[in-house]
């Protein structure tokens, strides 16, 4: 038997896919490669594939997560962008201290929760 080595998402866009495509590029994602409604987007070790569909019940209950090495340099970066001005729906939770660690949280434009966590 052999190990898994990575694990890539998928992630719905919404209703707007060109407007995801935007809003992942200001988190920081870039795109890899692009076909048929499909994107591979990467940042850093960071990696999932946006997918345009738009299912209201996966989006509402789909949360994702990665982690940055400076948790509040990576929150300036995003707090300066004003995204929730600048995307219709997008919300950003400053860091936080939970049980389980360090987060920020981001709702995108699907309504996705994304954990972004300070790397151990």
């Amino acid at each position: 038997m052999t190990e898994a080595t990575t694990l890539y998402p998928f992630v719905p866009s919404g209703s707007d896919y060109g407007m995801a495509l935007a809003f992942f590029a200001e988190l920081g994602f870039k795109k890899q490669w692009e076909q048929d409604g499909v994107a591979g987007l990467r940042y850093g070790g960071a990696y999932f594939i946006l997918q345009r569909i738009e299912v209201f019940e996966w989006q509402k209950n789909q949360m994702i997560n990665f982690e940055v090495k400076h948790l509040d340099l990576y929150w300036s970066y995003l707090e300066a962008k004003d995204l929730p001005g600048r995307f219709a729906g997008v919300k950003l939770r400053p860091p936080t201290e939970f049980p389980w660690g360090r987060e920020i949280h981001i709702i995108d434009l699907a309504g996705v929760c994304w954990h972004v966590r300070q790397s151990r």
